[in-house]
């Protein structure tokens, strides 16, 4: 069989046991199909360590090159991980860091298959989240206060003019942190949310604390309301879709009463972490697509979950695991279709839909990795190991 053609995308590589599957997801459904062509960066924590996180700048800077990449799950390093893998210092994010480099928002849908119900009874169609992908906590100034004093929020503009304002003043130790966005990037993110919505004719939400963070959120929900107003009002209308704010704890209420089948866009931290909350309702982290799109037009694919360290450990003393590669899959696919769109590859673009149904007509016969044998229904699921899921896959496929 010929092999199919493609041009390059970037490929980033990543840690622990999404590593090891990374490798098999490319060599026993892509490879064999496709003439892949990637330009690879290791993104490893030990690869990042030795770099000084070079690695991962010059990964973002090749995807503004090529458009389109796919990721690996990465570990971020906490005190432990330092210790354990003798970093130099405590690195950021890569997602962040990658993120911020290209300014673009994140779309989280699940994965939903018939036999795997929701956890939430009245869930019948995916929520998708939207995450603003740039600022707030992932590029936080930290300061571990170490006795009394004063703590102060200062800006100086380029006129020389200063603001200031006492943030707390401290009677013991304790912690400071700020934190920052800045309009240019909220405005690209709402262009986003709306754009994708239009594209998916489905009704999008935004959600914040604007009552509590009267500057922050609230610049959030003012920028989206006016970009709504000015530029897709009529848009949403002629669609027959809808736009609201709501603040957030309203919103995660009418969340779990929906049915689902809209969009629900968040700031950075709050994607983050509703993204996990909605993605194990629906089955599995690792039943998830992800998809950075950025407004200048670059897409970088990746698995939402992480690097799945406990499995990792099992595999290092030899022991067979049934870690779902699924998100992997997908992100994969996921950075092949587009790939294929952007360039009018169709056999390409195809070949994408095809591994996905695969994977999907796997797991409606029953035969599963361990996390959704535990939540499936009916009488015939069988239990695999990855390497025995891949293979069912690559049968089908």
């Amino acid at each position: 069989m010929e092999k199919i053609k493609m041009n390059p995308i970037v490929e980033m590589n990543g840690d622990e046991m999404t590593r090891i599957i990374w490798q098999m997801v490319k060599d026993e459904l892509i490879s064999p199909f496709v003439l892949l062509n990637t330009e690879y960066y290791d993104l490893g924590l030990a690869n990042r360590d030795a770099t000084d996180d070079r690695v991962t700048l010059e990964a973002a800077e090749a995807t503004k090159r090529l458009g389109v990449a796919v990721k690996c799950a990465t570990i971020t390093p906490n005190a432990q991980r330092v210790e354990e893998y003798k970093l130099k210092k405590m690195w950021k994010s890569p997602n962040a860091t990658i993120r911020a480099a290209l300014d673009g928002t994140v779309f989280r849908t699940p994965i939903m298959t018939s036999c795997i119900k929701p956890a939430v009874r009245n869930w019948k169609a995916p929520i998708t989240i939207a995450r603003h992908a740039y600022g707030d906590v992932y590029k936080a100034a930290e300061y571990r206060v170490p006795g009394p004093g004063r703590a102060e929020l200062v800006f100086t503009g380029q006129d020389g003019v200063q603001f200031k304002e006492t943030v707390y003043d401290y009677e013991c130790a304790g912690v400071l942190q700020s934190m920052y966005n800045k309009d240019s990037s909220i405005e690209a993110f709402a262009r986003s949310c709306f754009e994708y919505a239009l594209s998916q004719r489905q009704d999008l939400w935004f959600s914040t604390k604007d009552t509590i963070s009267k500057q922050y959120d609230q610049t959030f929900k003012n920028i989206f309301q006016r970009i709504y107003d000015a530029e897709y009002h009529a848009k949403f209308k002629t669609l027959g879709i809808e736009y609201f704010y709501t603040l957030i704890d309203d919103a995660v209420a009418r969340v779990i009463r929906s049915k689902g089948g809209f969009i629900w866009a968040l700031k950075n931290y709050d994607g983050d972490v509703m993204s996990d909350m909605v993605s194990t309702a629906f089955g599995s982290l690792a039943m998830m697509t992800s998809v950075l799109v950025s407004p200048h037009g670059y897409f970088e694919f990746e698995a939402a979950h992480g690097t799945v360290t406990r499995h990792y450990y099992r595999y290092l003393k030899g022991e067979e695991t049934s870690t779902n590669p699924v998100a992997t899959i997908f992100a994969w696919s996921g950075a092949l279709k587009k790939r294929g769109e952007l360039d009018g590859n169709t056999a390409l673009a195809e070949f994408s839909c095809r591994l996905e149904k695969a994977v999907l007509d796997t797991i409606e016969a029953g035969q599963m990795t361990g996390d959704l044998a535990m939540l499936a229904e009916g009488e015939n699921v069988q239990t695999l190991t990855t390497a025995q899921f891949i293979a069912a896959v690559k049968s089908r496929l």
